[in-house]
């Protein structure tokens, strides 16, 4: 590993640490695109409706953490605070001045998980919590 320069030492100084990706940062709330299980535009976290998908997420994945959209009114995003409270699901507000994404919402995990499709809509089937196979026993005496 070479040593840094003094003007890179000054830069990083003035400026802050080198970033991965800073725009892709910048539209995702302050992650990156391989780390996000679901996310929402801002139209869909303004809705009065919590997004099941979101409820089920944070169930399966108790380590996420929520990333909202500081630059969103707070009644929009209440819903979605309380709900990560209630799950114990850690939340941030990222407000970004220079920069406003449409993304409302991001949940995601502090390491790649690489997810297909991370955007969901309302019509999306929730997946269903596998059935409880029935025993041998069961299939003989049947009720």
């Amino acid at each position: 590993m070479k040593k840094p320069t003094v003007d890179e030492v000054l830069q990083q100084g003035i400026y802050g640490p080198l970033q991965t990706k800073p725009d892709e940062r910048r539209k995702y709330l302050g992650t990156i695109r391989e780390r996000i299980i679901v996310a929402l535009y801002k139209r869909q976290v303004a809705e009065t409706e919590v997004y099941p998908q979101i409820k089920q997420s944070m169930k399966k994945y108790p380590g996420a953490q929520l990333l909202l959209n500081g630059n969103m009114n707070y009644a929009d995003l209440s819903k979605y605070v309380k709900l990560a409270t209630k799950n114990k699901v850690e939340h941030t507000i990222v407000t970004n001045k220079e920069h406003d994404t449409e993304i409302g919402l991001v949940l995601a995990m502090s390491h790649a998980i690489d997810k297909e499709e991370i955007f969901i809509s309302k019509n999306d089937p929730i997946p269903e919590k596998s059935k409880v196979k029935k025993g041998l026993f069961s299939k003989i005496f049947k009720r």
